[in-house]
């Protein structure tokens, strides 16, 4: 038997259905956001979970608290699952930011791996805290389901990189919606398989006001 992560972005927010920077922006659910997880609660709550982790952002943890209630199960807190810190672009949205900050936004797009906004941290810098607590979960979990709940940016970064994938093309590659449910399995900490992905199939007949925009100027331009 694998270990087996159940990885869950956090529901929608306010600042999710106004595409705004909010990765060190503390944030509750919206209510979209709490019927979203509540689905989600509902589709897993017949699996087994021996273990929940969370960032200790307030979207996370209720996330991860209305997942976790049918289990008894309290989440455990871990800071560095937190989302991408977007420095002094927090609370602005996407058009303002690359109306007020055009070549730092423009070189942002071109390798968020390596490039972060001033005051803020690239993708490098996420996986350097997140990766290691994810791999310390897989190994004190070993041959159990664990869920844990984080974020857009940190969620495509971890998979990125257990998958062996090229992390540079995590913005454009990949997307995780709001209450999307990964199923990740490990044979070791090393050896990851993925067996579900950016999955909201539970959000079926939840009306929906999330802000749907495109993953980055190299999606949009595809085709043209």
């Amino acid at each position: 038997m694998p270990t087996r992560i159940y990885l869950v972005r956090h529901g929608a927010t306010d600042l999710t259905a106004e595409d705004r920077f909010a990765g060190s922006t503390d944030v509750s659910l919206s209510d979209e956001g709490r019927r979203q997880v509540t689905a989600l609660s509902e589709r897993l709550r017949c699996d087994t979970l021996d273990a929940v982790y969370a960032s200790p952002m307030a979207r996370t943890l209720e996330t991860a608290r209305i997942i976790a209630g049918p289990h008894d199960l309290e989440p455990l807190t871990e800071p560095d699952l937190r989302e991408i810190d977007y420095g002094h672009w927090e609370g602005k949205t996407r058009d303002e930011v690359e109306a007020n900050y055009p070549d730092e936004y423009e070189a942002w797009e071109d390798d968020p791996l390596t490039i972060g906004p001033a005051g803020g941290e690239s993708g490098i810098q996420v996986l350097a805290r997140a990766l290691p607590v994810m791999r310390r979960i897989v190994q004190q979990h070993e041959r159990r389901s664990v869920l844990v709940v984080s974020h857009k940016g940190t969620n495509r970064l971890l998979v990125s990189s257990l998958l062996g994938f090229d992390a540079r093309g995590y913005r454009d590659r990949l997307d995780q919606s709001p209450s999307a449910l990964t199923i990740l399995d490990f044979a070791s900490v090393t050896r990851a398989r993925l067996r579900v992905f950016n999955d909201v199939s539970h959000n079926e007949g939840v009306p929906s006001r999330t802000f749907q925009r495109r993953l980055s100027r190299w999606w949009s331009r595809a085709g043209h």
